[in-house]
């Protein structure tokens, strides 16, 4: 019997979960809450062990990230006021050789796409903002703010930091403000050529570790992607995300090396953001409800894997229920997905924090060696 599983999230994570958990025989609905899909977004920095994950998935998504992304020759690590190069990972056709993917980076907008077409658009439900949840017996019952209903064997919440099914399960708690501010401009890699290996994955580190400069390709090397942070004491804007200035983008930066400057000096428009995170959970599962993705592991960005850590939560998950055909094992199945993932969430978690990960020379074999279709799952 094939169980009926509701996804709360239509975004990266709950995609991607929808088309694992149809692979591996199940009914599933996904519940968005926006109203209409729009281009919004910046980039998604998918490093190996994310793009072997979305390979595993079948149907096109592999070759549609490849076709629409761009793939960086190397991830570079610079100091931001010398310049000088302190770490040098190959990638492009060393990574696949290595951990047999490439690193791809691309629009997020594009990745939604290439993930959308691999469930039927009759599985996604727009304009669906989730009010309650209810469990009993007979599954779980999701209530929707404009009065409609949906019963499901379980329900997997991938609904992002602000999470519904979180605040449900383990009741309301506000994200923390973390102290740091960043700066996102997307600009023609033709105004930036004169930068040093425009075409890898570059970071310049500050002075201090809220202070940083990442850059890398996008939309098949024609973009370039410029994103900065640095400390603030607080955040007094209603939206997380604000139209920034260019002026005091290149003021906070102004110390840095004329390379990087040069990034800077590129930019016409800026968005400033406030960067926000929580501690890592203790527990995701309750009954037939988990979490996955931002619901339960919200990270700061420094070291690109939080749209990874989604995605890999996903695979995990399909492959933890693909056995499971009555209800009774639900529950059981979903302890085990989040046995298998919160040790490695959580150990990322904390190392974004610190961000210290490949400042210097270093193994990033456990993060991009990862494999989430072969990782050993508890019974």
């Amino acid at each position: 019997m094939k169980m009926d599983i509701g996804i709360v999230g239509g975004g990266i994570g709950g995609l991607t979960a929808a088309i694992a958990l149809r692979r591996a025989g199940h009914r599933v609905s996904v519940h968005e809450q926006a109203s209409q899909w729009t281009r919004v977004g910046a980039d998604v920095n998918l490093t190996p062990n994310v793009v072997k994950a979305l390979d595993g998935l079948g149907g096109q998504v592999g070759a549609a990230i490849r076709r629409d992304g761009a793939q960086p020759t190397f991830r570079i690590s610079r100091d931001g006021l010398s310049g000088a190069e302190t770490s040098r990972l190959g990638m492009g056709g060393q990574a696949e050789q290595r951990y047999g993917a490439p690193q791809v980076t691309i629009h997020r907008a594009d990745l939604l796409a290439a993930l959308a077409t691999e469930v039927p658009a009759a599985d996604v439900h727009l304009g669906r903002r989730v009010a309650t949840l209810a469990q009993d017996e007979a599954g779980v019952m999701l209530s929707f703010e404009d009065g409609r209903q949906g019963r499901h064997d379980a329900v997997i919440g991938a609904d992002g930091i602000h999470s519904r099914v979180r605040a449900a399960l383990f009741g309301p708690e506000s994200p923390r403000f973390t102290g740091v501010v960043s700066f996102r401009a997307v600009v023609p890699t033709e105004r930036v050529r004169d930068v040093p290996e425009i075409d890898a994955f570059t970071k310049w580190w500050g002075p201090n570790p809220q202070t940083q400069i990442v850059t890398f390709p996008l939309n098949q090397g024609r973009e370039t992607f410029v994103f900065a942070t640095t400390g603030q004491e607080r955040w007094t804007e209603e939206s997380w995300t604000t139209e920034g200035s260019v002026d005091e983008l290149r003021e906070v930066y102004r110390d840095f090396h004329p390379d990087a400057r040069r990034l800077l000096d590129a930019c016409d428009r800026v968005l400033k953001s406030a960067l926000y995170e929580r501690e890592p959970l203790p527990s995701w599962t309750v009954g037939t409800v988990t979490l996955l993705g931002d619901a339960c592991h919200p990270m700061l960005p420094f070291m690109a894997q939080g749209a990874g850590m989604a995605i890999e939560d996903a695979v995990v998950l399909g492959r933890t229920l693909a056995g499971v055909r009555d209800r009774g094992r639900i529950g059981p199945a979903l302890q085990a997905y989040e046995a298998a993932r919160r040790e490695r969430t959580a150990r990322i978690q904390i190392a974004s924090r610190g961000n210290e990960w490949m400042k210097g020379p270093g193994n990033a074999d456990w993060v991009y060696g990862y494999d989430a279709w072969t990782v050993p799952l508890s019974s």
